[in-house]
Order: structure tokens, then sequence, then C-alpha cells
């Protein structure tokens, strides 16, 4: 399941904001203050929605009115369109009307459409909600495979206005296919790793199926793979060999009832501690592990992964990204401030944030300007185009 396009409304910086035909790979530039952070957070923003409830996701971001577009009352607009269900061939779209009423956020419209893409299917709602009531398809209907088929809809009642039709309904087998967009939600995955996070000492107490926002757990991360997938954690640390010359073997070790990971260098026979080696060591690694988590997310946004890293290897490290979103079934959305690591990416993975006067941000597609197309083809490098300011000046629609 991918992200096809996204509309954002009155979302922070995002105005009035749409991206359609977003590839597997996505990478995000733009100076500071564009709102890159900001298009993160509006996935970290559903996933709340769903795992808690509206009111909640938006207190974590300082209320509504610290979330709605400056300038503007709302509402706050997201639709995303997704493709590659397993449920169903058709195209899902799915909207959500976040609004102030009361003195109290709700939802005042969600819904939820399939678009099969023949003339015969057409486009068919299947859920319908606002303020905590509305209507979703019946279970003798849910037949996406019969475009033909006449929907019949029952009513239903949430026990508040700020809670998602979705979460309720995909807890029930019926809805297979909404049961899998919560599954695709909840599975989302930001990652923006903290230095002093990253360097923790992790107690040795059981596995960790996936490493955290932060890296708080990356040495118990590092055990589960050492031990769980010990052909996968081969492969990491032959492509840190290649990339950090010295650096001979990376090993979690417990001792005391912690988890350390001792770093051999080959000129060296006593191995350092994750404390003492270098930022773009221990970086590389984690982003290595990430990459390479046997369970991967099926969205994953992470978050200037160019900090701390040695600039000749970031063209790598962007290979690896693109590499991660080619080989399976997940997406990845990059953001950056380093030509380097955009000299790894395709035109076609590069978006370009840019503040209007209006104070919104616009955001622009590469691949639709002609003259970084032909620029490109000719031999030039998408990151030198860019510190040559070139993107600025290409006039993208």
């Amino acid at each position: 399941m991918k992200i096809e396009s996204i509309r954002i409304k009155n979302f922070r910086l995002f105005q009035n904001v749409t991206i359609n035909q977003l590839p597997n790979c996505c990478v995000f530039v733009g100076a500071n203050g564009t709102g890159k952070t900001s298009l993160f957070d509006l996935f970290g923003f559903l996933h709340d929605a769903l795992t808690y409830n509206v009111t909640q996701a938006l207190e974590k971001r300082g209320g509504f009115f610290e979330v709605v577009s400056r300038g503007t009352s709302g509402p706050i607009e997201l639709e995303l369109k997704f493709r590659d269900l397993k449920a169903t061939s058709a195209f899902v779209t799915y909207l959500l009307v976040i609004d102030f009423v009361n003195n109290q956020p709700v939802v005042k419209r969600e819904i939820l459409k399939l678009r099969s893409g023949t003339r015969a299917g057409g486009l068919k709602h299947f859920l319908d909600f606002s303020l905590g009531r509305g209507k979703v398809i019946t279970h003798e209907q849910v037949n996406h495979k019969r475009p033909d088929t006449k929907e019949k809809f029952q009513e239903e009642q949430l026990i508040s206005s700020d809670i998602l039709a979705i979460k309720v309904l995909g807890q029930l087998q019926r809805f297979e296919i909404i049961s899998e967009l919560c599954r695709f939600i909840e599975k989302w995955h930001l990652s923006d790793f903290q230095q002093g996070e990253i360097r923790s000492v992790n107690k040795a107490a059981g596995y960790n199926k996936h490493l955290s926002s932060s890296g708080d757990n990356l040495a118990r991360f590092a055990q589960t793979i050492y031990d769980k997938h010990p052909d996968t954690y081969r492969d990491i640390l032959r492509k840190m060999a290649r990339r950090v010359p010295g650096v001979a073997k990376v090993e979690p070790v417990t001792e005391n009832g912690r988890i350390l990971l001792k770093f051999q260098e080959s000129a060296f026979d006593v191995p350092f501690l994750s404390w003492q080696v270098s930022d773009g060591t221990i970086s590389l690694l984690a982003y290595l592990l990430l990459l390479h988590d046997p369970n991967p997310h099926p969205l994953l946004c992470v978050e200037e992964p160019d900090r701390q890293l040695y600039p000749h290897l970031l063209r790598e490290l962007a290979e690896e990204f693109s590499l991660y979103a080619l080989m399976g079934e997940s997406q990845i959305f990059v953001s950056t401030h380093s030509p380097d690591f955009l000299n790894g990416a395709e035109l076609t993975e590069i978006f370009w944030l840019e503040a209007q006067k209006s104070g919104y941000t616009q955001m622009h597609r590469a691949a639709e300007s002609q003259l970084l197309h032909d620029l490109v083809s000719d031999g030039e490098l998408p990151g030198a185009l860019w510190k040559q300011t070139l993107l600025e000046d290409a006039n993208l629609p």
C-alpha cells in the first residue's frame, strides 16, 4: 500500500497544497522554516489521531490553534489517496476535516471512497461521517470486485465527535479495506535520530522489533538483528566497513545487565564503546540498521539524515534510501539540507518547498522543470543545481 497523493489545507504552513503521483522514494528540500518538519508531522498527526483521538493529537502539538494555519480559522483538511491495497485493486481516497466547534475540536467530516479505475466501477463512497454520526456501506455490499453492485448503507453513531470512524470500524473483520488502511497508518514511522539518544546504554531486557524514532534503543535493536537475523547483520557490517575505513567489527555485548556496542577498529586491539566513536560512525550504523529492518515500515519519514555524516558518504546513503523503497513494499520520505545527499537522488524523487510572500508554503516537483530535466540529462547532478539556486530559478509550477 502506497500514498499516491496528498492534499493539505490549513495545516500549519500548508494553507493549500497538493502533491500528486508520489514515487516510492521522495526527497524534500527547502530553506529553514519552509515546513519540511511540519510535512512529516502531518503523518505523525494522523497516526496519533487514529491511535488516540483528534483532541489528543492536537494537544500534543499545542492545540487546534497552534496547528491550524496562521491567519485562518480552519477547518484543517487532509486528503490522502492510496494505491496498491491488498484488499482492493481500486484507488482509495481518505478525507479528514477537523474543526473547532463549541470550544472543542471535532471531526467535521470523514469520508472514505473508492475509485475502481474502470468506467463501470466509478466512484463509491464507502464511509461518510460528520460530528460522530454517519453511514458505512453494509457488509453484504463490501464487494469491491462487483463494481455494478448498488451500495446499501447502515447508520452508525460514535461515542464522541473527536474519534475517527475508521478507528472504530477498522476493528471489525468485515470491513477489510478500512482495517487495511488502519494497519497501514498504525505502522507509519518518523525517524529523527538524536546523538545523545543513539549513544544510550540499553538494559538487557528482551528484544525490540523496531528502532525507535530517536534511536535511543540502538544497542538493543542491534542485538535483535545480531541474534535473530545474522545474515542481515553481516551485510550491515560489510557496508559499514566500506564506508568507514578501519571499522572491522561492531558487536553488541551484554555486560552487567546492559547492552554495549563495541566498535573494533583494525588499528587497535581494544574496541571502542559507542560513546567513544565519532558522531558520523554511530549515525551511519543507526541508518543502516533502520534501512535493514526485517519488518520494514510501510511509510518511513526520515529527517535530515545528512547530519553528522562526512559529505562523501551522503550520495551512497541516498542510494541506500532509494534501494530501500525499490526492494520492498515500503515508501520513504526524506528531508535534507545537503547537496551531496541530493546528488544521490533521481530528479523524479525531488520536491522543493518554497515560502510564499503570504507566509505559507508551496511545494514543487523538480522533474516538472524542463530546464532541470535537460541539465540532468546532460550529466549535471541535482545537488549541484540546487547549490547554484537553479531549483529556485527554474520557475517550477
